[in-house]
């Protein structure tokens, strides 16, 4: 075999690769994000995961990318561990597909028909359109269509490219020695292993094999194990898609990886002492590409069909792989509160009202939680915390969705007046709690980007940012408090501690602008400065806003800007001021003490202005006496 020839296959491979990579993004791109909706909504049954895994990978032509994308999913948190069971294992059947349509290269017939279904022949005509719409085409959709088609040409170009390169390999002894080789099930299985795990597709190395079998020379008894090595093989594209995720992820992962493993290991196990004794006639038969495609589908529907309604102990193995750590268990735990919004319960309106109460106070508390652990970070960064801060955000972005979801089901339905005060504050309650956790969010970053960079603030910045964020952790508490119990007078003691917020924000903002005014703080900790202040006093506006429409429970409709209107008509408004200038002082910013010298100093000038102004007057009066 020349160099020309091994040019010839390399060539043919790279096109083949490239095809299947190509048409597998733009049947994703075309789909627009239905795939991994599909795979949301609709995996909660084993068998209807298990179609779903089937027909996403029969389109997008890869198992790797359908692993991939499972993993994505559980990685964040939007598919449990047990419901990509399913769609793992109907991948495998999925994958089969490819196989097929490579099969049509072996069609041989003089029938003008029969010949335009091989690739060589119609694989250009499609290339053409193709080309011609990506080149042609007005709008969008048409032109991805059109590479669709490009990429499936290129896709069975080089596969027929590999076919032919590979002919000259029928009358190459050293070769056909090589392949009799592959009849060790062992070595075999290795040698489809080595090739998978190398071209990162289980499609591109059967393609291979299918190519090979074109020669003539390749019987089923050495195809056999290589097909077992290349369904391991196609596991560690999920492993490495894995990377760097959550522990849940690594776990789906492995699923793919056991299952391949377990599924393979029995067939072996089984298949082989039984042809040593009964010798099947399939051993010794010729491969061509559609036996190989029969072979490649027949093995993975039964496997799929014998281990899925028993592949709880899949979930068993990974978890005793990939321990369930302490964390993820509080993360289960803290996700139960979700559990009760249960669709059932939308038939009783009055319950289901109830359970969303009980829901948006556990959302609440994750909150003031957020909050207190953004405080605490500004003053003394823990990794720990951050990651906390990071993972509390996300779970209430969940509550948010959810109770959003849950509370537009439940809208229509017949409520009392005190249930419909009820439902508009958890309507606009969970917006707030939300937003909190945003700029407590926001505050993490901060912290963060300043340890990372070994900034710090001053000590006098600290110690006011100290006093700032006690108050907007009490605000917090007391609005929760609150909410939790329904107290309506929440609103008296908010609005008052919002007012010194604000002033609390404006001080420390002209304290440190001070500072960077005499050199003793850096412009970039100005900035960083007045980023957290911003979230402290947004935190604030919040608790106002929450203290409002809890206030609203027992009253008609009021709009939020008629509240101080309202709380004037009631002769209230007075006594909120005075309730403010009252927290002001238990509220105060430390004193400037590196100013305390000067500001004895300017205590001086005056005085000694005065002073002279008494002797003048002394002086003058003297004068006057003289006249």
């Amino acid at each position: 075999m020349s160099i020309i020839d091994v040019l010839g296959i390399v060539g043919g491979l790279v096109l083949f690769l490239y095809g299947i990579q190509t048409l597998g993004e733009g049947l994703k791109k075309v789909s627009g994000g239905k795939m991994e909706s599909i795979l949301q909504n609709l995996t909660s049954n084993k068998w209807k995961a298990a179609l779903l895994g089937t027909l996403v990978t029969a389109v997008i032509q890869s198992s790797g990318a359908t692993i991939v994308m499972v993993v994505g999913f559980v990685n964040s948190q939007i598919m449990t561990l047990e419901q990509s069971v399913g769609v793992i294992l109907g991948a495998n059947i999925g994958t089969t597909v490819t196989a097929w349509l490579l099969s049509t290269t072996g069609i041989q017939s003089d029938n003008l028909f029969l010949q335009l279904l091989r690739p060589a022949n119609f694989s250009p005509i499609i290339g053409i359109l193709g080309v011609f719409m990506l080149m042609m085409g007005k709008k969008q959709r048409a032109r991805d269509v059109g590479g669709i088609m490009t990429s499936f040409a290129v896709l069975m170009i080089g596969m027929n490219a590999m076919s032919t390169a590979a002919s000259p390999l029928a009358d190459d002894p050293s070769f056909t020695g090589l392949l009799t080789a592959f009849s060790n099930p062992i070595l075999g299985l290795c040698v489809g292993l080595v090739v998978t795990v190398i071209l990162q597709s289980s499609s591109a190395s059967i393609g291979i094999l299918q190519a090979i079998s074109l020669t003539g020379t390749l019987k089923m008894g050495s195809a056999i194990p290589v097909l077992m090595g290349e369904n391991i093989g196609s596991a560690i594209t999920g492993i490495l898609g894995s990377i760097g995720a959550s522990r849940n992820a690594r776990r789906a992962a492995l699923i793919q990886l056991f299952y391949c493993i377990v599924k393979t290991t029995v067939f072996m196990a089984v298949f082989y002492p039984l042809n040593a004794v009964l010798h099947f006639a399939i051993m010794g038969e010729t491969a061509t590409p559609v036996s190989i495609a029969v072979f490649h589908s027949v093995f993975n529907i039964i496997a799929v069909l014998v281990v899925l309604p028993i592949s709880d102990f899949l979930v068993k193995l990974v978890r005793r792989a990939v321990p369930v750590t302490e964390q993820e268990r509080e993360e289960a735990e803290g996700k139960k509160a979700l559990q009760i919004l249960d669709p059932k319960y939308v038939a009783s309106p009055s319950f289901a009202l109830e359970q969303c109460r009980k829901a948006t106070n556990a959302m609440a508390e994750h909150a003031q939680e957020a909050v207190r652990l953004a405080t605490g970070l500004v003053l003394s960064y823990d990794e720990e915390a951050a990651a906390k801060v990071d993972k509390i955000e996300r779970r209430v972005d969940e509550y948010e969705d959810q109770l959003n979801s849950y509370l537009v089901q439940i809208m229509g339905m017949n409520f009392t007046p005190a249930e419909s005060h009820l439902l508009t504050l958890l309507y606009h309650s969970i917006g707030d709690y939300e937003r909190m956790t945003d700029h407590a969010l926001n505050v993490m970053q901060a912290s963060q980007a300043m340890h990372q960079k070994g900034t710090a603030f001053s000590s006098r910045a600290r110690d006011e940012l100290s006093v700032y964020g006690r108050a907007v952790n009490d605000i917090v508490g007391m609005t929760v408090t609150g909410y939790e119990k329904l107290d309506t007078g929440t609103a008296a003691q908010v609005e008052p501690l919002e007012s010194v917020i604000d002033g609390l924000s404006l001080g420390v903002r002209r304290r440190h602008a001070r500072r960077v005014r005499k050199g003793k703080c850096s412009v970039e900790l100005g900035i960083v400065l007045e980023d957290i202040t911003t979230d402290f006093e947004r935190i604030g506006d919040h608790c106002t806003n929450i203290s409002v429409f809890l206030s609203q429970l027992g009253e008609d409709d009021l709009e939020f800007h008629d509240y101080l209107e309202h709380l004037e008509s009631e002769g209230k408004l007075t006594e909120l001021r005075t309730k403010a200038r009252e927290l002001e002082q238990v509220y105060a910013l430390p004193p400037l003490k590196e100013e305390t010298g000067s500001e004895e100093k300017e205590k001086e000038k005056p005085k000694k202005k005065k002073d002279e102004k008494k002797k003048d007057d002394k002086n003058d009066r003297k004068g006057a006496g003289r006249k």
